[in-house]
């Protein structure tokens, strides 16, 4: 049995090592994140071309997101690099400070707009929501806060408004810069942080197209407006993430279990792909193995329906990162062994719009009544394996492609397994027998096991796949079948 969940695991300076790197890729990581928010374009170019050297020697396939830094709403720098604030006392946002010249009483912004933005009465959280900042007034370019939870605040801390309404713009000029680097790095996908409408979807993969990229677009799900324009983002996008770091801090805590079960419903039902992050496994930054909560964590995404869980500090800078990768594959494989795991009603009572999408839902409900054992999807795009990973079920997918850019797309997909395969003949029987035969040799299935082959004309044409055939193996399959 083949974990189906993907674990996306961050690159950092804990993975330079190349002991470390290849710990990584044998734990079973299926996407490594590049987080452009820190490191310079070289070092995740060396990132990119390591992970994806280190995989071919271990005859895998690894995806690579770009994670693109957004809107820098943070507090500037303290002289003694931090200040502890009492509850009460008053202390200043003001963007007019220097860079490095906060103290006890102010400290600068990186985002000059902010006072432009709040207003008396607002709340502003620190530092994730560990400092609670209560606006008292808004002179010119310093807003006056009184503290009303205090604790000890150091350089470069994010800010965040409660209800969210900050005005800064999803992609910045360092976003513009970076997702030429993407383009460059050939990025499989690309994720844009702090989104709050489908326009800036839009604009962030028209520059990537740009700058030649042809990779996916996540979209971060971290702004309280994204969750009102929700089902207008996640239609706009390839894939979500839901970033549960800023959005819990903007929505409260305590809607965020709610929300996150509704953002990965959602997305599944409109055929796209869902990660999970922000400290799913924080503790095991310092030890060696998760906690009990984090744990449940895991497993209720993976019930939850999530196509991957993602890894950030863990494994970037963490003391253990192939171990913390190889916990989250143990959470993930426990989990899919229940029957919630593997039952769905997706689509039942729904239209379908083409003849592909059709066919994966056709092939899907086949399976899933007659025993099959696998799949195998012959692929361009990957789009008739993404309709059928939206099916909840324990039968393996394998998307069989020539294409390596849709070999490193589909191991984000939940339940589908990326297969090199050329189609050098016309003759349907003779492809046929040939993809039996790859799933033979890779120990997917043998002689008695019944296998769901999905293809089109065989003319490389992206978006034909208009046929199914069940083939038991081990039969003779006849000619021009």
């Amino acid at each position: 049995m083949l974990r189906r969940t993907k674990i996306v695991a961050t690159l950092g300076p804990a993975t330079d090592d190349p002991k470390v790197l290849d710990g990584v890729i044998e734990a079973g990581v299926d996407v490594v994140r590049l987080n452009f928010s820190h490191g310079s374009s070289e070092d995740h170019k060396r990132r990119a071309e390591a992970v994806r050297n280190r995989a071919v020697a271990y005859g895998r396939q690894v995806g690579v997101l770009v994670d693109l830094q957004g809107p820098k709403i943070r507090i500037d720098r303290f002289r003694d690099g931090k200040v502890v604030l009492v509850e009460g006392a008053k202390f200043v946002l003001d963007a007019s400070c220097g860079v490095n010249d906060g103290d006890q009483e102010r400290v600068g912004l990186t985002y000059k707009d902010l006072p432009n933005d709040v207003n008396r009465g607002d709340t502003l959280l620190l530092d994730d929501g560990r400092i609670v900042l209560w606006v008292e007034q808004v002179a010119g370019v310093q807003i006056v806060c009184q503290v009303v939870v205090g604790g000890t605040l150091s350089n470069n801390k994010g800010i965040n408004r409660q209800g969210g309404g900050l005005s800064a713009a999803a992609i910045t000029d360092k976003d513009r810069a970076d997702i030429i680097t993407a383009a460059e790095i050939q990025a499989d996908y690309v994720a844009v942080s702090f989104p709050r409408s489908a326009a800036d979807v839009n604009y962030a993969r028209s520059l990537l197209r740009a700058a030649g990229g042809h990779g996916s677009i996540v979209a971060k799900i971290e702004r309280a407006e994204a969750i009102e324009d929700l089902e207008e983002i996640i239609a706009a996008t390839d894939a979500v993430m839901v970033a549960r770091g800023d959005l819990g801090v903007e929505i409260g805590d305590a809607e965020l279990p709610a929300v996150q079960k509704r953002i990965i419903k959602l997305a599944r039902s409109m055929n796209r792909v869902v990660i999970t992050a922000t400290q799913m496994m924080e503790s095991m930054i310092e030890n060696p193995i998760p906690t009990r909560a984090e744990v449940f964590d895991v497993a209720n995404a993976v019930l939850d329906g999530t196509d991957a869980v993602m890894l950030s500090a863990e494994t970037a800078s963490g003391k253990y990162p192939a171990k913390a990768v190889a916990s989250m594959h143990r959470i993930c494989f426990e989990a899919e062994k229940q029957p919630l795991a593997m039952t769905s009603d997706h689509r039942l009572n729904t239209h379908f719009g083409r003849i592909d999408e059709a066919i994966a839902m056709a092939c899907m409900y086949t399976a899933n009544h007659l025993g099959v054992k696998a799949i195998a999807a012959l692929t361009e795009s990957g789009s008739t394996p993404l309709w059928m990973s939206r099916i909840s079920s324990g039968i393996p997918i394998y998307a069989l492609t020539p294409l390596v850019a849709t070999r490193r797309k589909v191991t984000l997909y939940r339940g589908v397994y990326p297969v090199s395969f050329d189609v050098n003949s016309t003759d349907h029987a003779l492809v046929n027998k040939e993809a039996i035969d790859e799933l033979v040799r890779r120990g997917a299935v043998r002689d008695g096991d019944l296998v769901i082959i999905t293809k089109g004309d065989l003319t490389g044409v992206q978006g034909g796949t208009n046929a199914m055939k069940i083939v038991r193996v081990g039969d003779l399959v006849t000619p021009q079948s």
